[in-house]
């Protein structure tokens, strides 16, 4: 195995909830549809949202059976300046997207807004600060 990733799929009971979430909020456009998986347009690693059931049925295994909420992963929006980081986090929690804390400073050399979908998983805008 050569340690890269090509998909993420983001599992769930509420696809079209998610898939609303990530088109109307976040503004990915969807690429394939094919019921309970749709997968979007996205530069580098592809994306997807699965409905829970479809893995249950491809593998059987039980725990894809099971619902599940809350934080169960992160994405990280880049932005290319800290203007834009204050103007999409606004951007999106006017679109519907939950505020978990505004943009601001982070010790990592960053400016870095947080905000969650429907689901509860928090995810961020954010922008490298020019090297001191």
């Amino acid at each position: 195995m050569n340690g890269k990733i090509a998909l993420i799929t983001v599992l769930t009971d509420n696809v079209p909830t998610l898939v609303q979430f990530y088109q109307n909020v976040l503004g990915f456009e969807v690429k394939t549809q094919h019921g309970g998986y749709v997968e979007f347009h996205n530069e580098g690693v592809r994306f997807a949202i699965c409905s829970r059931a479809i893995m249950f049925e491809a593998t059987s295994h039980q725990s894809y059976n099971e619902s599940k909420g809350g934080q169960l992963f992160s994405l990280a929006f880049p932005c290319n300046t800290v203007e834009e980081v204050d103007e999409n986090y606004d951007k999106i929690i006017e679109r519907g997207a939950i505020p978990i804390k505004s943009p601001s400073y982070m010790p990592w050399n960053q400016r870095t807004g947080f905000f969650a979908d429907p689901e509860g998983n928090v995810h961020e805008v954010f922008a490298d600060l020019p090297k001191q």
